[in-house]
């Protein structure tokens, strides 16, 4: 029988708390699933499920280190940008080929396969929710939440998915270019890929009907902000226009995401981001150390403080031009460490210029932290991006002064307009966004391309890769061959 890798996590049982799939699935009953018939015995079931999709984002899969949910996907589509330098010649050179531009050019790559299957195992997860939900006895108002949740999950799945495996959406055309399967219920048929503009059509179906129904939710308890209510449904649609250059829908929607949250302080800048209670969070993943997973943790990979040999022989640093062009009043300069010399790194650990303390581990034994997937800050960059392409420069101007004043209280209102205005927009959202995942689909939906000419503590051995431009056949992710093999309806993208 073929399996194609998305449909290996939608058979029977849903892996709501199970951490891999792997091709035996079809023929053993993991001990850790759950069947899909218990999960739609109650809504209380269908919600213990539901946090089990989101328990994905943070947990370990197979048995990769570094495949550890949605933050490490953040460092994976970060590492193909400029942004984040590994600063040491003879350092680890874990993941390593992301940088170089092979992992996502590879179709034998286990990095390359894990995050195709990551998307579609939440994907066929919230299947089983939004298409059984409603025959579940419970209150209606906890199924409104349950199917809302699982739309946004949907939605936002296949987003991130034909960022990454499809063409650069354009809007000044349809886009009849080839994107990626659009999964609605679980099947064992193989699905063709579907054209970019037909997912991003069914993208919004799905967040729409997120939003109508998330109106009333309000979320309660520590873990609150695990959880989608509608400012984060409509913190995707607000990325999902930007990406449709659907200016006007973007600007909207980032303001609307925002509405009632506050920007945090200065001092709370600097405090490690690994903290969910920050008020300026509006989703994320919240781990306690009864799910710590060790070197399964974005932590282990992105903090500057866990002792594993990726953080002591090659400490993450920032691109030397964002910080040497930030002002010395920003807060934001504090997260890098010119010198290293003030870093709170791990026993025997590296100092090098321009070093990473943005993300702090619980400790140097523990690499537990909450990994933030949506902060107000980017809707306020959202919406300044948008007005500024829609001419509205005032607007643009507003929006980015919110955010930078906080953040620089030397700040002052920008005078720039037109590109100009645009570039300062980029370069905050660069610094502001960085190890955040936003970096390499910021350049493929922009039409830029990739330059990491002219950094001074770039290494060209780690990196190998200089230039590639715009628009390039490289810009698109390959199908893995097992998918190739399994799914004969699978076009793979161009070699």
């Amino acid at each position: 029988m073929k399996k194609s890798m998305y449909k290996i996590t939608a058979i029977f049982a849903i892996l709501f708390l199970a951490s891999a799939c792997e091709k035996e699935f079809l023929e053993t009953y993991p001990t850790t699933a759950v069947s899909t018939n218990d999960v739609l015995l109650s809504t209380q079931n269908a919600i213990a499920a539901l946090n089990g999709i989101h328990r994905n984002l943070y947990t370990q899969s197979g048995t990769v280190q570094g495949h550890a949910g949605e933050g490490c996907n953040n460092m994976f589509r970060d590492l193909i940008g400029e942004d984040i330098i590994y600063p040491l010649a003879n350092g680890s050179t874990g993941f390593v080929g992301l940088m170089r531009w092979q992992t996502h050019r590879n179709v034998n790559d286990a990095t390359l396969a894990y995050m195709y299957r990551f998307y579609y195992r939440i994907i066929s997860n919230a299947n089983v929710l939004i298409n059984g939900i409603e025959k579940v006895p419970g209150p209606q108002a906890d199924k409104d939440m349950i199917k809302g949740q699982a739309l946004a999950y949907r939605g936002w799945s296949h987003f991130q998915l034909v960022q990454l495996w499809g063409e650069r959406y354009d809007g000044s055309r349809t886009n009849s270019q080839l994107g990626v399967p659009i999964l609605l219920e679980n099947t064992l048929v193989g699905q063709p890929r579907a054209t970019v503009e037909e997912v991003y059509t069914q993208i919004n179906k799905d967040l729409d009907e997120a939003i109508t129904l998330l109106a009333g939710y309000n979320r309660t308890g520590s873990a609150a902000k695990s959880n989608i209510n509608v400012n984060v449904a409509q913190g995707f649609k607000a990325r999902v226009a930007l990406t449709q250059q659907k200016w006007a829908d973007a600007a909207a929607a980032a303001a609307a995401a925002r509405a009632g949250v506050s920007l945090m302080s200065n001092a709370q800048y600097t405090t490690g981001f690994n903290d969910i209670t920050n008020p300026e969070w509006m989703w994320g993943s919240r781990q306690i150390s009864d799910h710590n997973t060790f070197f399964w943790s974005y932590f282990a990979y992105m903090s500057a403080n866990f002792n594993s040999t990726v953080i002591r022989t090659q400490p993450r640093a920032i691109n030397a031009n964002l910080w040497n062009a930030l002002s010395d009043t920003d807060v934001r300069k504090k997260v890098w460490d010119r010198t290293g010399a003030n870093v709170p790194i791990p026993p025997g650990g590296a100092r090098v210029p321009f070093q990473n303390q943005k993300f702090l581990a619980a400790s140097a034994s523990l690499s537990t932290g909450d990994v933030p997937l949506m902060r107000a800050a980017e809707m306020y960059l959202i919406e300044a991006e948008a007005k500024a392409h829609l001419g509205d420069a005032p607007g643009a101007r507003q929006a980015l002064f919110t955010l930078m004043s906080n953040r620089d209280p030397m700040y002052v209102l920008s005078t720039n307009s037109g590109q100009a205005l645009l570039d300062e927009i980029w370069f905050h959202r660069r610094v502001e966004l960085w190890g955040e995942g936003v970096r390499f689909t910021d350049l493929k939906r922009l039409n830029l391309p990739l330059n990491r000419n002219c950094i001074s503590n770039q290494l060209l051995v780690m990196v190998a890769i200089t230039d590639v431009p715009a628009g390039d056949k490289q810009w698109q992710w390959l199908f893995h061959q097992d998918e190739l093999n399994a799914n004969p309806a699978i076009v793979q993208n161009p070699l």
